[in-house]
């Protein structure tokens, strides 16, 4: 996948939450499909320029996807594995982040978008691990038509083609492990372990405070999927954020949504933004065939409305 060419520019958006900067990442010629990505960082860290956002979006741009990277405001900071830390430093909370990303969508699928020759139709949603949860959370807002005022104008918001999610945070409650993740959890070094409590506290951090959501845009698992675009999900193998997304995938399917889900063999969490990981160059080719392949993705089911 190579990036000579390749034509790359920031934008700054009128967003929900005032300027919102985007990076759209432009193939040379011309697209084949768009992406609207969210990196991850425990909804308080990352950056544009981290891999997980930069060399994920120049890797898919070589594969003729315009993406549009979104630079969305981020939580306080906190020692989420500590015990009863408390967040320091300046932040903002749900919904801020959510909203971002779903007017980051309603605005690239519009007709002031960076790839013009795309349909609405052409157009992806998709983020690893809490920009996953970003992006999933997103795609139920757009389902709902419940997008941030001044998105395309009032005008309707047209669905995702599908959703694309990395090792994604997707409940509020990391979910039971199975004994084989258990056993492969059970041996990570703590830097790279995500103990239930930490989960919480991290997605507590997100939400402002400790108690339950309130909103069915914060954490997708567990809530009403029908009427959703296929999914594809690729999860770390050693990594015990694995059991929200293979929940998450199981409640798709029991709602009728397509879904794909795959574990990226010898990986831990947060493998995209390792590229010189050789699971990162495959599942950058696995997400690659799913943007640009449209036989392997599915379709958008019932309901026929998409208000729930």
């Amino acid at each position: 996948m190579g990036n000579a060419g390749l034509r790359i520019a920031d934008r700054t958006l009128d967003g929900p939450h005032g300027d919102l900067r985007v990076r759209v990442y432009a193939p040379p010629a011309g697209a084949v499909a768009g992406l609207v990505w969210a990196h991850g960082g425990a909804f308080m860290h990352g950056d544009l320029d981290m891999p997980e956002a930069d060399w994920v979006a120049r890797s898919l741009a070589g594969s003729g996807v315009v993406v549009a990277s979104v630079d969305y405001r981020l939580a306080p900071p906190l020692d989420y594995r500590t015990a009863g830390a408390r967040p320091g430093g300046a932040g903002v909370r749900f919904p801020v982040p959510s909203e971002e990303v779903a007017f980051a969508f309603a605005w690239a699928a519009g007709p002031d978008g960076p790839a013009p020759e795309l349909t609405a139709g052409r157009w992806w949603l998709g983020g690893a691990s809490a920009g996953g949860d970003l992006a999933a959370g997103a795609s139920l807002r757009l389902r709902d038509g419940a997008v941030p005022p001044g998105a395309r104008g009032g005008a309707v918001v047209p669905l995702p083609r599908g959703v694309v999610l990395a090792y994604p945070v997707t409940h509020q409650a990391l979910p039971a492990f199975r004994p084989e993740l258990a056993a492969k959890v059970a041996a990570l070094p703590e830097e790279k372990n995500f103990p239930a409590a930490a989960v919480r506290a991290m997605n507590g951090n997100y939400l402002g405070h400790d108690g339950p959501a309130g909103s069915p845009y914060a954490f997708p698992g567990g809530q009403d999927l029908r009427g959703l675009p296929p999914t594809f999900i690729v999860n770390s193998d050693h990594d015990a954020l694995r059991a929200g997304g293979e929940a998450y995938a199981s409640e798709l399917a029991a709602a009728g949504v397509d879904v794909a889900v795959v574990r990226e063999d010898g990986t831990t969490h947060g493998h995209l933004n390792r590229p010189d990981e050789p699971g990162a160059a495959r599942s950058i080719a696995r997400i690659a065939a799913w943007l640009t392949t449209d036989a392997t993705v599915g379709a958008a089911h019932e309901p026929p409305d998409r208000v729930h």
